[in-house]
Formats: C-alpha cells, sequence, structure tokens
C-alpha cells in the first residue's frame, strides 16, 4: 500500500477580503501608530506573537514586518526585537512640523500654550531684520503624538505685519498653510542651527521628560520668496523621539 503524503506550504499572500494577510497586519500597526496606542520607541509584537495573534505562517508575519521596515516605520534590533521608529526630520525639505509628522503616518495634534504680542526681546527683534523695539507675534505650542509630547516650539513672526494672527486658531492648522493663504506669504527657504542642549525645568515639565534629559534644539530663520525673513522659529525636539535625516547630493 503507498501512502501519499501532501506538503501545504504557508502562503505570505493569502488574502482576506482581497487585502493580502501581510498588508492587514501592518494595516493593524499602522492604525495602533496613528491613535497613539504604539509610541516611537515601543516594542512591537514580534513575528511569532504577529503569526499567532492573525492566524498566519512565520514567513507572512515577517513579510509584514519588513515592509513597515523598508517604509522607515519599524526598526529591528538583532536580538533585542522591533521597534516604532523616531520619526525623521528632514533636512533636504522645508515642511511644517504637522507636514513633517504627517509624511511619517503620524497622526500629531498642537495645544496651544501662548499667543501674545512682546515688544522685550531685541535679539529675536534682530533676526527678522526688524529695530530692536518692535511688536512681535509671540506663538508657543506643545506639538503631541496621542497624548504624548514629542516636541515644544515657539515662532516669532511681524506684529505688523501679521497681526490678524492673534484671533486665528492655531492649535488646530498649520502655521504654515494658514501664512500662505491668508496673507500671500510665499515660503522658499530657511537657514538653521541645528545643536544638542538639556532640558530646563521648564521643558522638563512639558514634555515629561526626566531632568537633565537632551534635547534636538533647532533654530530656524524663514525666508520669504522676497528674501525677508518672515518668521523665526525655535524648536525643541525630545531625542528619544526624534532622529536627523540629511540627504546630500553631489
Amino acid at each position: 500500500m503507498v501512502q501519499t503524503i501532501r506538503w501545504y506550504l504557508p502562503m505570505p499572500h493569502a488574502r482576506k477580503n482581497g487585502v493580502p494577510a501581510y498588508q492587514q497586519i501592518q494595516n493593524k500597526i499602522l492604525q495602533r501608530l496613528e491613535t497613539g496606542h504604539l509610541k516611537p520607541g515601543d516594542v512591537v509584537d514580534s513575528e511569532r506573537e504577529l503569526a499567532r495573534i492573525h492566524g498566519v505562517s512565520l514567513m507572512t508575519a515577517r513579510h509584514a514586518l519588513a515592509g513597515l521596515e523598508r517604509e522607515g516605520k519599524v526598526v529591528r534590533r538583532r536580538g533585542a526585537g522591533t521597534f516604532v521608529a523616531p520619526p525623521k526630520i528632514h533636512f533636504n525639505k522645508l515642511m511644517s512640523y504637522t507636514e513633517q509628522m504627517s509624511v511619517r503616518g503620524l497622526n500629531v495634534s498642537s495645544k496651544l500654550l501662548l499667543l501674545t504680542e512682546v515688544d522685550t526681546e531685541p535679539e529675536v527683534a534682530a533676526r527678522l531684520a526688524l529695530p530692536a523695539s518692535s511688536r512681535l507675534i509671540k506663538l508657543v505650542r506643545l506639538r503631541l503624538s496621542g497624548d504624548e509630547p514629542f516636541a515644544l516650539e515657539t515662532c516669532y513672526l511681524s506684529g505688523g505685519e501679521f497681526r490678524g494672527l492673534m484671533h486665528a486658531r492655531l492649535d488646530r492648522v498649520s502655521l504654515f498653510s494658514l501664512l500662505e493663504r491668508d496673507y500671500g506669504l510665499q515660503i522658499a527657504h530657511a537657514d538653521e542651527e541645528v545643536d544638542a542642549t538639556t532640558a530646563d525645568p521648564h521643558s522638563v515639565r512639558l514634555l515629561r521628560i526626566p531632568q537633565g534629559s537632551a534635547l534636538l534644539r533647532i533654530r530656524q530663520e524663514i525666508f520669504s520668496a522676497r528674501g525677508k525673513i518672515a518668521i523665526y522659529v525655535l524648536g525643541l525636539y525630545r531625542a528619544d523621539r526624534h532622529t536627523v535625516l540629511i540627504r546630500r547630493f553631489r
């Protein structure tokens, strides 16, 4: 009597409702990222755990994580596991923070901490090529993903030129978009100074980080298409939640 043995190989692209199984796994992970249930630095379920949860082969789970890694959504560390990748700050294109995080697939929000007029910051006025006692609009926002603070940004603009901003809902819209739409400002480029600094007590409290934590500090002078400095930005970014991506061309 001859016994026939059939071997069935797991199919990494098995479909459900027309969507490959590996993409379903990716979509579930991305959904958790967008809703803030998974944050940069958090551990992602292992291949074996994903295979068990979703009832798929180990090959399918591996394929799903490999795709997310190629897209920069996760990082895989040998012997340690898979982690949510920190958002990258791109230096080859000038984008608002909202645009930066959107590119990373993160759902971000802003908490407006301060919107006022000041005339006692001569160093900032000088950066904006304005007289020392010029009236400036000062905008301070806390950037969040889910309920976790990512960055603290302070923006300065000419009070005379952009006075209407005092009544804008700057916790809900991109400043770049608002300036382009309502003021016809064409943003051209930015000169940036990047360094590291130690969080002061104010930043420690707002960003919910330990005393003495390192921050990535970016100071931007943002120019309009007319060659005039329109915005000065001081950004403080959690070093444990951001990496810098620099693309150089020759």
